[in-house]
């Protein structure tokens, strides 16, 4: 049975657990993210689109459980996750929340009334983009794809061929999806040998933490998307460190609609983009200079 599907499988109540367990074993090894809805089927989303996977509605019992699961029953410690959308489960499993927002002076402070959960299946692909890894060796390098495009992956293959290179890689881990962190501190998935992990922490704070503390020579981050994000880039920058970073976005005109992404290739953060394209199941990898 493949491991990271079961692992995400693992938060499931477990009438919706036998039946994710249940499913043929080329739908599990291919599965991107389960997601429950409140009062519709549980569904999977596999490279050619959402299915069912089991009959009955979901329930408000059945998020409650799994967000209990994904919290290890501690839902209060996780509420500046919730914040932000999410909960960072064991394993690497990213637990996408949507409910009503609780706000305060324009900020999101909770929320309440979960209706619908998105459990990431967080897998490694050993030899992503093998044909243009070499081309990256010394280069800054932004990532880029459209939601579950395959940016966190490839990003992940690319800090453990440089860290494996010997290259000091320290790796602002926010949602432990890259490096899964247990709670002894181990990695679950191979970042390589020579890279350090701060998760848990907002990835502008971390990078620049990992930058004080760890001497390294290239900063990993996922998901670049607001100002605070890009200031901590232009801090990294001019320290002499390289960065590996994702964003979404489909190329360089989307990136360059977005003001706090522009600056940055105004400001040659980047020497090269790496574009993403999901052909069927594959994916294409292309590099542009910068």
């Amino acid at each position: 049975m493949p491991k990271h599907f079961e692992t995400a499988a693992a938060l499931l109540p477990p009438t919706l657990r036998a039946a994710a367990l249940a499913l043929p074993a080329a739908d599990r090894g291919t599965c991107e993210e389960l997601r429950l809805r409140l009062g519709h089927a549980p569904a999977l989303r596999l490279p050619a689109g959402e299915r069912a996977f089991a009959a009955a509605p979901v329930t408000a019992e059945d998020l409650a459980a799994v967000l209990e699961a994904a919290t290890g029953a501690s839902l209060h410690a996780s509420i500046d996750q919730l914040r932000r959308g999410f909960v960072a489960a064991p394993g690497g499993v990213r637990v996408g929340v949507c409910g009503t927002a609780v706000c305060e002076s324009g900020a999101v402070r909770g929320l309440r009334g979960v209706s619908s959960l998105c459990l990431r299946v967080a897998r490694p692909v050993p030899g992503a983009g093998r044909d243009i890894l070499p081309l990256l060796a010394g280069r800054s390098v932004l990532i880029v794809s459209p939601p579950g495009g395959g940016k966190t992956t490839f990003l992940r293959e690319l800090v453990r061929v440089q860290s494996d290179a010997g290259v000091r890689v320290a790796l602002a881990d926010e949602r432990g999806e890259l490096a899964a962190l247990s709670a002894d501190g181990v990695p679950g998935f191979d970042v390589g040998r020579c890279t350090d992990v701060l998760s848990a922490a907002p990835k502008a704070v971390a990078a620049l933490m990992l930058l004080r503390g760890m001497g390294p020579e290239a900063v990993a981050m996922d998901e670049l998307a607001d100002e605070h994000d890009a200031a901590a880039v232009r801090r990294l920058l001019g320290c002499g460190v390289r960065i590996f970073a994702t964003a979404h976005a489909t190329d360089r005109a989307a990136l360059e609609r977005r003001p706090p992404l522009r600056a940055l290739l105004e400001a040659r953060a980047f020497d090269c983009l790496v574009r993403i394209r999901g052909v069927g199941a594959a994916r294409r990898y292309e590099v542009e200079a910068l």
